[in-house]
């Protein structure tokens, strides 16, 4: 008998439809005609999905008893002795009471699709055991309940059941997951937006492995050998030519494949050619594919490019290396390698894709580039030179009685002068000096003998020597101009790169340090600042006299100490290490160096900017308190001026009960007033830096209805859940009070009539978070840092009740001891208040 098929759906988090889609998955193949039954499915009183069981035929459920209590659990014998073509059997990582058969329910459909049954069935991430001490440090919440990884991977499909965080904490709040009593607490610990954004990373991220082996088995089936690559940084090197934005696209899709990994772009500005201006304007094109593609763009300096790629690789610590396939023909293959081969020959753990391309490079280096000889050139000239000068010869010989010894020389000075084209001088050495023998032994008198008898005869012979060492020499002299003339384009490209860099904005201090690291393939690049001066001949080396301010790689401790000391001026130096640069290259990277020392200026002014912006700010906070003074503290001064006044003067002419009427008001107005000065008084020094905090061991339990008493009468119907086995947490129990009752009392305000405001307490990782619930109009997203802000009232009319300082001050408070306050919109609408406290456990073994 075939063993059924497994079908799972997986989800993040409970309430995600993973038992409502299986559900639907069930009804689809029963209408079909699929004989299906249902297994066992939990819908923990949801009416939706138990509503969709409608028809579907139900296995009744095992009763077994377990101390002295009865439990219902998937009876396994009735489903195989029914013998359906597909059982629906919910939550594959429960755990069997004990007694039953299994101790797993999915060792239970283990049994059913041994017996040919195919199973549909559900699980949450939080349930696989890879992951269960994850989810745990996530959320805060272990899972007992667990199943191997291996179960769910041996699965024929699975299926993500997903949803956003958002709707999902809109579908608790419409009561469709938990029941109502429980929403709250469920949104203010394990459904936080954070929580259910990790846990639907880990599903996705699991399920990707799970294709991923799909993958590999599907390979593994059809002989397919290629290799998935995952990798880190990948490289991707460009010509010039058109076909730059081919590869510029497949090193990003291979970027992308490898989890978002970076992508940068380099050109090696080389010294045997030229660059034309067609190129320029395609790398300039290219330049902006790869930012817009999330990557970077790089230029380097090197003669021999496969070395500066794979210097730059290194340097830039890459794991793959995108080249174009070359287009050069076969010929010129078996005189060199080429750059492609060449590069992966000496990759090492550098992988190295050569991507075909429908393009040919329409740039190539300057013609001029052939004058340049190098090694490969100079072998093929003296291989030349060794058979083709001897075979020439040879080839004339039977024509020495028609043709005269002048004849013969101008032939193989035209032989000698192709050599000097090809290999520069040594060919044309090698070629003449052959020549200059094979012609006097062939062709002059007397034949077959290293003699020469006329003297007209010896000087051809001589003036055929030095035309071919002459020419050598001028094609060596041009060689070495265009060698010149192609060095100084490279520099002045890398130059250009390094200006755009500047006015494209990315000229930051510790950006071009590395930019000038990456282009040298350097250990180290470390800005200097001078300490002290005259300290004596070995200054440059004297690690007191100088402190580093910026550095990309390892810190160097004084200029001296590296390969590379370029001073930049009477207090500043950099210091390269890793490998001694050429003349040329200093050149650039002192270019570099400058650009550096301006950036390390335009940061020191931009700082002494901002700390004029504070002061700037300071005193705008300075104009708003007097204003805020002027009219806020003026008002209830106003009213108890009028009162004392008129209690002191006229007091005989005032009933009992308006007198006491007239204290009330006095008294109300200096209760107002000392809140006003003291939230202005505290708020000074915490702006100030002067509030001093002690934090203890406090309850909750016992600090908030503290608060609430203060807050009096209109604290009445504020529905408290702060559970007392909270853990205690460290706090001033003034500065909470006051915290407190500045936000309970704020939230008061802005409550609509009849709806009760909600103050719940709950532990998450090392805090306890206290949390004040209100269902009034709520804040704009963009809003919710300014409410926070000193003398702020967004969209309060109400200018009697305070100065706007009461939130800015409790944010203050929290953070002096060591907690936070922040606002989030509540589901349904309204704001959220959410309080944060260290825990005093965790604290109080270091505070001791």
């Amino acid at each position: 008998m075939p063993r059924g098929q497994l079908r799972i759906y997986l989800g993040a988090a409970p309430g995600v439809g993973k038992t409502f889609t299986a559900l639907e998955e069930a009804r689809r193949r029963a209408a079909r005609g699929t004989d299906v039954v249902i297994g066992y499915v939990e819908t923990h009183g949801r009416a939706a999905t138990a509503e969709l069981i409608g028809d579907l035929e139900t296995v009744p459920r095992r009763t077994i008893e377990y101390r002295g209590a009865a439990f219902e659990e998937f009876d396994v014998d009735a489903v195989i002795a029914r013998a359906p073509a597909v059982a629906l059997v919910d939550e594959l990582a429960h755990s069997n009471v004990p007694g039953s058969r299994n101790e797993k329910r999915w060792q239970d459909i283990d049994e059913l699709l041994d017996a040919g049954i195919d199973v549909i069935s559900t699980v949450n991430v939080q349930h696989l055991e890879s992951l269960n001490d994850v989810v745990a440090q996530i959320t805060g919440v272990p899972q007992r309940e667990t199943v191997p990884d291996e179960v769910v991977r041996r699965a024929d499909q699975v299926e993500l059941a997903d949803i956003t965080p958002e709707a999902l904490r809109r579908r608790m709040v419409h009561g469709n997951v938990y029941p109502p009593e429980k929403v709250d607490a469920a949104l203010a610990n394990y459904f936080r937006v954070g929580n259910l954004t990790a846990l639907r990373e880990l599903a996705l991220l699991w399920l990707a492995d799970k294709v991923e082996d799909q993958l590999e088995q599907y390979r593994a089936a059809q002989h397919i050998t290629a290799v998935w690559e995952s990798k880190e940084r990948v490289v991707v090197a460009l010509s010039g030519g058109d076909e730059g934005d081919t590869l510029i696209r497949r090193a990003a899709r291979i970027a992308a494949r490898s989890g978002g990994a970076d992508l940068k772009a380099v050109y090696v500005a080389s010294g045997d050619g030229l660059t034309s201006a067609s190129s320029a304007r395609n790398l300039a094109r290219q330049r902006n594919l790869v930012e817009d593609l999330g990557g970077s763009y790089h230029q380097v300096v090197g003669d021999s490019i496969p070395d500066a790629l794979l210097e730059f690789a290194q340097g830039a610590n890459a794991t793959q290396l995108v080249l174009g396939a070359s287009r050069r023909g076969r010929f010129a293959q078996a005189l060199s390698r080429g750059v492609g081969v060449t590069t992966t020959a000496r990759s090492g753990k550098i992988d190295v894709h050569l991507v075909s391309h429908e393009r040919v490079a329409s740039v190539q280096r300057s013609r001029s580039g052939r004058y340049l000889i190098g090694a490969a050139r100079r072998r093929l000239g003296i291989g030349l030179a060794f058979l083709g000068i001897p075979a020439l010869v040879v080839v004339l010989i039977p024509f020495h009685e028609e043709l005269s010894l002048t004849t013969m020389i101008l032939i193989v000075l035209t032989a000698v002068m192709a050599l000097t084209l090809t290999g520069g001088m040594w060919p044309a050495l090698l070629g003449a000096l052959l020549g200059f023998f094979l012609l006097n032994y062939f062709f002059a008198t007397p034949y077959y003998e290293l003699k020469i008898h006329d003297r007209e005869q010896l000087i051809a012979l001589v003036i055929f020597v030095a035309l071919a060492l002459g020419g050598a020499a001028v094609v060596n002299l041009s060689a070495a101009r265009a060698r010149l003339a192609a060095r100084a384009s490279a520099e002045a490209q890398t130059l250009a790169t390094l200006a755009g860099n500047v006015l494209r904005g990315g000229n930051r201090l510790d950006d071009l340090l590395e930019q000038l690291r990456e282009t040298f393939g350097l250990a180290s690049v470390t800005m200097l600042e001078r300490t002290a001066k005259g300290a004596g001949p070995d200054e440059r080396r004297d690690p007191k006299a100088w402190r580093p301010v910026a550095h990309a790689g390892a810190a160097c401790t004084s200029p001296g100490a590296a390969e590379n000391d370029l001073p930049i001026n009477d207090d500043l130096a950099m210091a390269l290490r890793g490998h001694t640069l050429e003349a040329a290259d200093r050149r650039i990277a002192q270019a570099f160096a400058m650009h550096a020392a301006a950036a390390l200026e335009r940061e020191r002014l931009e700082r002494q900017a901002e700390a004029v912006q504070r002061l700037t700010d300071a005193d705008k906070l300075r104009t708003a308190l007097l204003a805020a003074v002027s009219h806020d503290l003026r008002t209830p001064l106003a009213s108890t001026r009028v009162a004392v006044s008129s209690l002191k003067s006229t007091g005989e002419l005032f009933t009992p009960a308006e007198r006491a009427e007239l204290l009330d008001s006095a008294d109300q107005s200096l209760t107002r007033l000392t809140g006003l000065v003291d939230n202005l008084l505290d708020m000074s020094r915490l702006q100030a830096g002067v509030l001093g905090a002690d934090p203890v061991p406090i309850a909750l339990d016992e600090a908030v209805p503290w608060a609430l008493d203060e807050i009096g009468e209109a604290a009445a119907d504020v529905s408290l859940d702060v559970a007392p086995d909270l853990p205690e947490v460290l706090a001033d129990p003034g500065l909470l009070q006051r915290i407190l009752v500045n936000v309970i009392a704020n939230a008061l305000r802005f409550s609509p009539p009849g709806v009760p405001l909600r103050v719940t307490a709950g532990i998450h990782g090392g805090s306890v978070e206290l949390r004040v619930v209100d269902r009034g109009p709520g804040v704009p997203d963009e809003d919710r840092e300014t409410m926070f802000r000193p003398f702020q009232r967004l969209g309060d009319r109400d200018n009697t009740t305070g100065v706007g300082l009461g939130l800015a001050l409790s944010r203050g408070l929290a953070e002096a001891m060591g907690g936070s306050l922040a606002a989030e919109a509540t589901p349904g609408g309204g704001l959220t208040m959410v309080l944060a406290l260290r825990v005093a456990a965790s604290d109080g073994e270091g505070a001791k």
